[in-house]
């Protein structure tokens, strides 16, 4: 493909992109795909060579870009298993390592605060991290829990360095060494991640809409999936909200400066959010209106406010919650519904918000074709239509789909998509 005409395809795809995020309607609904570890099944590599040979890895996502020609295209995520395993990551279960080299990485769901470290979390939520939550998250930083509190430095220059006399300790040393190595690889994913954009847009491919995005998610869930674990959360929901609402508001407080400092420092316009734990059967409407739905709506109308569009994924299925979406501002944000029925939320939140998913995985692995074509037409017709709709997978994953039922999928798209 020569140049010009790789500039103009990258342009008309990122133009059908934007206008559907922007609620207009593009010449035609705009295709991506999430491919993740259908990349390892289309190489006949296992999905441990995937992520680790990452040359490989790019060369079969450009591969299937040219055979499936999406709008946008990325591969799995998370992509480097590296950094994680340097750290010893408890919270990380990776192919070929703690998993077999075919299985899919799994994220390790764990009690790492217990219901009475609460108030040590609110009094200062740094040193908890630092001091608490790192060492028993990965097994390389288990000495920062005998570092002095970082508040010590306050003592100023000399005094205050005296008092970090034990960081010369091995234990500390090989800490810091891993934590220095951990950032440096991901600090050339990074730079990779740069080259094969170039590479992308030589073929006529603009970057996936959430590349470059800060990533954040719903106070409730940091505390949840990352902290209190699924059984804690649950008992502190009863037992204790208060203090659960109060973490919240610490939670939304720094990451809401870090994601704002992020997009400024970076130029990047939007932010990911993956949501777990606020859909119809975790949690009664009464439990979301008061836990859930006002920690979630702030950070999306900040992020709003400040120029910087959410795409949000809400996993499970949200239709007792569509209304309360409703509420976010009109062609301001992005949603990618997994369980939700696709055309509920197009009459919901069809003037609110631009529209992602509606197809089932499970369709594009058994079939049959003329399903998926009957699908993809009503979704292009309802869903699709006044724009504002981006047709993808319920899923951010490929893996175990049928290649020859993708192709009918996209070619449908573009069929019954048109304006």
């Amino acid at each position: 493909m020569n140049r010009n005409s790789a500039e103009v395809l990258r342009a008309e795809r990122a133009k059908r992109i934007e206008d559907a995020i922007a609620l207009r309607q593009p010449d035609r609904v705009p295709v991506v795909m999430s491919a993740g570890y259908l990349l390892a099944d289309l190489g006949g590599i296992t999905k441990q060579q995937l992520l680790e040979d990452h040359e490989l890895c790019q060369q079969l996502l450009e591969k299937a870009a040219l055979e499936f020609q999406p709008d946008s295209i990325w591969g799995p995520m998370p992509a480097d298993p590296t950094p994680s395993l340097i750290l010893g990551d408890r919270q990380s279960a990776w192919p070929g390592h703690q998993l077999s080299p075919n299985s899919q990485f799994q994220f390790v769901e764990g009690e790492f605060m217990k219901e009475d470290e609460y108030d040590d979390f609110l009094e200062d939520p740094t040193d908890w991290t630092i001091r608490t939550y790192l060492p028993r998250v990965f097994e390389a930083l288990e000495s920062f829990a005998q570092l002095p509190p970082p508040i010590l430095f306050l003592f100023g220059g000399g005094y205050g360095l005296a008092n970090f006399a034990v960081l010369s300790s091995s234990p500390f040393a090989e800490s810091f060494k891993a934590f220095a190595r951990a950032v440096q690889v991901v600090a050339e994913g990074h730079e990779r991640a740069a080259r094969n954009r170039e590479r992308m847009a030589a073929l006529g491919f603009p970057p996936s809409f959430i590349d470059g995005a800060a990533i954040l998610t719903a106070p409730f869930d940091v505390m949840s999936d990352a902290v209190r674990g699924m059984r804690g959360i649950m008992l502190d929901v009863m037992r204790r909200p208060d203090k659960l609402l109060a973490a919240q508001e610490k939670v939304m407080k720094f990451e809401l400066k870090w994601a704002l400092n992020f997009c400024r420092a970076t130029g990047a316009k939007r932010a990911f959010l993956a949501l777990h734990r606020g859909s119809d059967g975790f949690m009664s409407l009464k439990q979301f209106e008061t836990l859930y739905w006002p920690q979630l709506k702030k950070v999306l109308e900040t992020l709003i406010e400040n120029g910087i569009t959410p795409v949000v994924f809400y996993e499970g299925c949200w239709d007792q919650r569509l209304e309360y979406l409703a509420e976010l501002p009109k062609g301001k944000s992005v949603g990618w519904f997994q369980a939700s029925d696709i055309f509920k939320v197009k009459e919901v939140l069809g003037e609110t918000m631009c529209i992602m998913g509606g197809m089932p995985n499970s369709l594009l692995k058994a079939g049959p074709a003329d399903e998926v074509r009957a699908h993809t037409k009503r979704l292009c017709e309802e869903v699709g239509k006044g724009g504002g709709f981006i047709m993808t997978t319920a899923v951010g994953e490929l893996a175990g789909c049928d290649p020859e039922l993708i192709k009918v999928w996209i070619e449908a798209t573009k069929e019954y998509g048109k304006a």
